[in-house]
């Protein structure tokens, strides 16, 4: 005996089941996770544009004080009190520490510093201050002072000698004030993300409440509780589902009890032949076994039984593989007046044995495409429909004629008898539906007939329908593509 190559091959381990989150979990993850996002972004931009923006403005600042006063004091005419004067006025407007001082290090604006404050201050100029230039501005500011104040030197001539104009920019106010703004920043995205997590989980929680409400009324169904209803919410996409699952119970339902009716028509339909071909069998063997007109006769009766329980087994397996999509379309070009003769032809004996008529109004040689084998089935069950329904008169019309305003072929059945209630009327093409109503059925049926046609009606996407009044009979109509020329061979 061969053998498998799966057989042979390692056993696969099962695969790692995935985690699973609550939709509470889930819904307040992400939205605390896309706020706190967005917040530190956006904090992170203000942060750096605070801090730039207040240092660089420090910065230009103190150089546009610096060349003010070197214009203004650069003035020859002005006496030395004077150009202490006007120092002196922008160091008041402008909140700046300002020194001037000759090439030697001298005070020239007699400030009132100390010989060591003089010596300090010049001797910090000079360190950083390469070169002396005229017009020559020189930022000396270092990384400690940037946190304190901007250092401007600038090189000019005052009373005919070189000087150095030292301006100071003290910072700290506004470092203060970008400091406090920074604070309020970082508060701000503190509490945003505070809200979003209160937010977000009403939020999840509310929106998973009717997803919970759902799956609890699904399991209820589960269980074959089909009085739940779904409930639906504001939520346009939960009610959609609500409104789907509603339906869906519906058809449940509905699937059910035409189950539970098919279980018994079809348990009396099966015992009945299998009754009667044991019973004849038994004659057979015990009474009629060598006499042999009745054992034809008996004989008889059981492949009539065993006819109706090949019938009845068939329209359960063709239901079942039409529904499935088991069963491709076999399309072709073929005679339907010829199909149609030969449907009738098979209730002749009917016509002999039980006194039933069929009225036959067929145009010659119509043809239509589609799948031959097929829409035989749907006029077989359309005909064999009409007969069990029919009523005292025992007759059926049977009518195929070409209709040139919509190039089709209406094929349609007309019965005599009761007709068909507008309740019932919705329901006669589902599947194990039967008509309550009583009536004779020369041919045994399982309510799978009509639902066969539907299915095969619509693969082929022909129209099909009836029309019914009670007390006047029903009308079963298909109709039919029109094909214009013969089969090809």
């Amino acid at each position: 005996m061969a053998i498998s190559s799966k057989s042979k091959g390692q056993k696969k381990l099962p695969l790692k089941p995935k985690k699973i989150y609550s939709t509470n979990v889930i819904l307040w993850r992400y939205f605390v996770l896309f706020t706190f996002g967005i917040v530190a972004v956006i904090s992170l931009v203000f942060y750096g544009i605070l801090s730039n923006t207040g240092l660089s403005g420090a910065e230009k600042r103190v150089q546009s004080i610096s060349d003010s006063i070197v214009r203004r004091i650069t003035d020859q005419s002005l006496t030395p009190e004077q150009r202490t004067s006007i120092v002196y006025e922008y160091a008041l407007a402008e909140g700046v520490s300002t020194f001037l001082f000759d090439e030697n290090g001298g005070d020239m604006l007699g400030g009132g510093l100390s010989e060591e404050q003089i010596k300090e201050i010049y001797g910090s100029v000079n360190e950083k201050m390469p070169s002396w230039k005229e017009g020559k501005v020189y930022d000396f500011t270092t990384q400690l002072d940037k946190r304190i104040a901007y250092n401007v030197v600038t090189c000019l001539i005052c009373d005919g000698q070189q000087a150095k104009l030292v301006v100071r920019y003290p910072v700290g106010p506004v470092a203060a004030s970008v400091s406090r703004v920074q604070l309020i920043l970082v508060l701000i995205a503190v509490a945003a993300v505070v809200i979003a997590f209160f937010i977000s989980y009403t939020l999840a929680k509310r929106l998973s409440s009717p997803l919970r409400e759902i799956s609890s009324t699904a399991k209820k169904l589960a269980g074959g509780d089909y009085s739940v209803q779904f409930t639906s919410t504001q939520y346009s996409e939960i009610a959609t589902l609500s409104d789907s699952l509603n339906y869906m119970k519906d058809e449940m339902k509905k699937s059910d009890d035409f189950k539970k009716e098919l279980l018994a028509n079809v348990s009396h339909d099966l015992k009945t032949p299998l009754t009667m071909i044991k019973a004849y069998a038994s004659m057979i063997k015990e009474i009629s076994g060598d006499d042999k007109a009745k054992r034809e006769k008996h004989l008889q009766v059981i492949i009539d039984e065993s006819d109706r329980l090949t019938g009845l087994v068939n329209d359960i397996l063709n239901t079942s593989k039409i529904s499935s999509g088991l069963q491709n379309l076999n399309v072709k070009v073929f005679n339907l007046t010829d199909l149609i003769f030969s449907v009738i032809n098979k209730f002749s004996y009917l016509q002999d044995t039980q006194g039933y008529s069929i009225m036959v109004d067929v145009d010659p040689n119509t043809y239509t495409s589609g799948d031959e084998e097929k829409l035989y089935q749907v006029v077989y069950n359309l005909v064999s429909n009409a007969i069990n329904y029919t009523g005292e008169d025992k007759t059926v019309y049977v009518s195929l004629k070409y209709v040139p305003q919509t190039n089709q072929i209406n094929f349609s059945v007309r019965d005599t008898g009761k007709g068909i209630s507008d309740d019932e009327l919705a329901h006669i093409w589902d599947r194990y539906y039967r008509s309550k109503d009583s009536h004779t059925r020369p041919v045994k049926g399982t309510g799978l007939g009509l639902n066969i046609v539907k299915i095969i009606m619509e693969s082929h996407r022909f129209d099909y329908g009836v029309n019914s009044k009670e007390g006047e009979g029903s009308t079963f109509y298909v109709n039919f593509p029109y094909v214009p020329s013969t089969p090809q061979e």
